[in-house]
């Protein structure tokens, strides 16, 4: 059953909760020093920013380059209009391209990302589905015996990534409608982040799980245990008890006590990290974090008495690292930024899935049409609860059945051939093909996705959709920069389909999805294939289309990959970079091999353990300060428009454990008023 909330329990926890807002004394300032400074307020950022404020012998602030969001909360928070009254052209998007891609028809490539408290979480989607353990253990196996490497096994992950979950199931409505399955014991119980299905679909979403158990393309009810194959309904990013966008905001942040050891300074965009004066050749360690709050004219300064922790994403946390002279030697000097540590591996590897869409108009009602040309259903609040969420994981059997192994065989020949060009370091070269040759032995033999499966029906003009992207490309990229300005966008560029490889697997991933537009019963709603037409029949003109229409699906990862020093690897196991000795990375730009996931769920994982790490580095108190009151998390709207705030400490030490978990939302939305002066940084669908 949907969970929720009387009007007596609203009422009577607001009438507790002003008791403990009456006490608070937010104010606007910082303070010189931390022991923490968190780049980035994004969703990685204010998982670490919770989490280790939870002991109070150590301080903690975060810097976020974007706003609060406040002016765009019920954008944020309505998850249709995601789709909707999408956020992408307002200031929460940092509005990155990339450069012109010489085999996607020399385009250049949007790729969104949050600029704004929650980061990407606040604007993508809502898909929160899961990497697979083959993946994971690839990943773990990857590291050898480096110190550490035990934290990246799956077993290890998987905690982690139920650690941040709250799981609610699907209404009974949903459940018949959408043929939803589930195992609620693969899920968290009582972590940060709302997981449940929307409160409202559509009959095709049924039929989009018969259509594909009609091509063998079984439906899974163990997507979330590790095994990423086959048909399913993803779980969203969805609080049930008020059918909003559960978010790092909402679920990190918003519910926190006041802590007197926390602090979070909005619209603060770092420009580099300063190092003590060294004249020896030893490990450079960061005194202080450069940062801007009027677009780069004055330049302050925050010191730090432990670590910095980079937390920006996979664009920002190498973009940061360059401009402060940590990456590869050329680069800084093309760029005309000093050398501080060399770094060849930094910006490298970058990995992105790359994906198009067919479609058909119909002959039913879909989300787009209901909501473009006004149908019954347009006002219903149930209605604004609908977001996309059918998947499918298929896997190299289910695509190229007895002819795997020749498959294969061609992956593992490409790998030499399609390795980055000689001007690159050599260690680099030796991590694309040790990332390659993993892939290619470890995962794609296994029953582990290699295309994603999306249906689509939110399209503007009514058109149902099915988009392919592939989960494990072959052609690797690079984050770099090309001007000593920290306020310039760095230069991102995937590479996409410079190994033919990922072309020819894309190829068979879209005609998979035209096949499933043609079987029954999904067939029964499309009337006339539109994109790309039926004029496009032979693999040449698939091919055409694609480099003239394929895009990101918005999964940018490993640009800080986590590998060996010696295979341009830029952390290690513990998350702290080369060369450095108090510098860690702490987002999806760590993972070193693209997962067949929305790389949400897997974010969160990688904060909540690198949270776990530090913490045990740092040896933590006997007993922290409990970070999260029950499962509560709360999308209420704050009204305060502060910048900062310094946390005075004189509420209730454990947050709303006083007022009860079943009342923790209310106690939230009214505590808020008073303590909100807070933010994020740059993840996607």
């Amino acid at each position: 059953m949907r969970p929720g909330l009387s009007v007596t329990q609203i009422v009577g926890a607001s009438l507790v909760a002003n008791q403990f807002a009456s006490a608070l004394s937010p104010r606007t300032e910082i303070g010189d020093s931390y022991d923490f400074v968190i780049v980035g307020g994004g969703q990685a950022g204010l998982v670490l920013g919770a989490r280790l404020s939870e002991d109070k012998n150590h301080t903690v602030l975060v810097l976020e380059s974007g706003g609060d969001g406040d002016e765009f909360r019920k954008r944020i928070d309505t998850p249709a209009y995601s789709y909707f009254d999408s956020l992408w052209t307002t200031p929460l998007n940092w509005d990155f391209y990339t450069v012109a891609q010489p085999n996607a028809n020399n385009r250049e490539i949007d790729w969104p990302r949050g600029k704004v408290l929650g980061g990407s979480s606040a604007i993508n989607g809502l898909y929160m589905t899961r990497p697979g353990e083959d993946e994971i253990n690839a990943w773990k196996d990857m590291l050898g015996d480096m110190d550490g490497a035990d934290n990246w096994s799956w077993e290890s992950f998987y905690a982690s990534l139920k650690k941040s979950e709250t799981f609610t199931p699907p209404t009974d409505g949903v459940v018949d409608e959408a043929r939803i399955t589930w195992d609620a014991s693969n899920h968290g119980t009582n972590g940060p982040i709302h997981t449940t299905y929307p409160d409202y679909t559509f009959p095709e979403v049924g039929d989009w799980l018969t259509s594909l158990e009609t091509l063998g393309i079984e439906i899974s009810d163990d997507m979330y245990g590790g095994e990423t194959w086959g048909a399913d309904v993803s779980t969203s990013c969805i609080n049930p008890s008020n059918w909003t966008r559960s978010y790092s905001r909402s679920g990190y942040l918003d519910p926190l006590p006041e802590r007197d050891n926390y602090d979070v300074l909005a619209n603060a965009h770092v420009t580099r990290l300063l190092f003590e004066d060294s004249t020896s050749s030893d490990k450079k360690t960061a005194s202080a974090v450069e940062y801007t709050t009027d677009k780069g004219s004055t330049k302050l300064k925050v010191k730090v008495n432990k670590e910095v922790i980079l937390a920006s994403g996979t664009i920002g946390s190498p973009a940061v690292l360059l401009y402060s002279g940590v990456g590869p030697k050329d680069v800084l000097s093309e760029a005309g930024v000093d050398l501080v540590s060399e770094l060849p591996g930094v910006g490298q590897h970058l990995q992105d899935h790359f994906s198009a869409t067919v479609k058909w108009s119909a002959n039913v009602d879909t989300a787009g049409s209901i909501f473009y040309d006004g149908g019954k259903d347009k006002n219903d609040p149930k209605f604004l609860t609908y977001i996309d969420s059918a998947i499918a994981y298929v896997n190299s059997t289910a695509i190229y059945g007895s002819q795997v192994a020749k498959y294969q065989s061609k992956l593992l020949d490409s790998i030499d051939q399609y390795a980055p060009n000689t001007t690159y370091d050599d260690g680099v070269i030796a991590g694309y093909k040790a990332i390659c040759n993993t892939t290619a032995s470890k995962i794609f033999n296994t029953p582990t996705g290699q295309v994603e499966l999306l249906f689509m029906n939110s399209d503007a003009n009514g058109d149902i959709g099915i988009t392919a992207a592939i989960q494990h490309p072959f052609s690797h990229g690079r984050i770099y920069i090309n001007s000593s300005n920290p306020m310039d966008y760095p230069v991102i560029d995937p590479n996409y389909l410079a190994n033919p490889a990922d072309a020819e697997l894309l190829l068979e991933g879209i005609k998979l999805a035209r096949k499933i537009g043609e079987t029954k019963p999904m067939s029964k709603s499309l009337t006339n294939e539109t994109s790309p037409g039926l004029t496009v029949q032979s693999d040449e003109e698939w091919v055409e289309w694609l480099r003239k229409s394929a895009g990101t699906e918005f999964h940018p990862s490993s640009s800080c990959a986590m590998l060996p020093e010696k295979q341009g690897g830029v952390v290690d196991a513990n998350l702290l970079v080369y060369g450095l000795t108090n510098v860690r990375v702490a987002d999806a730009s760590i993972i070193p091999i693209s997962l067949s996931t929305h790389l949400m769920s897997s974010t969160y994982g990688v904060a909540e353990q690198a949270s776990d790490i530090i913490r045990a580095y740092h040896n933590l108190p006997a007993e922290p300060v409990p970070a999260f009151s029950g499962s509560g998390s709360s999308n209420s709207t704050p009204s305060s428009s502060a910048v900062a705030t310094k946390k005075s400490g004189s509420a209730n030490s454990n947050g709303g454990a006083a007022v009860g978990t079943a009342l923790s939302l209310a106690w939230t939305s009214v505590v808020l008023v008073s303590v909100h002066a807070i933010v994020g940084y740059g993840v996607f669908v």
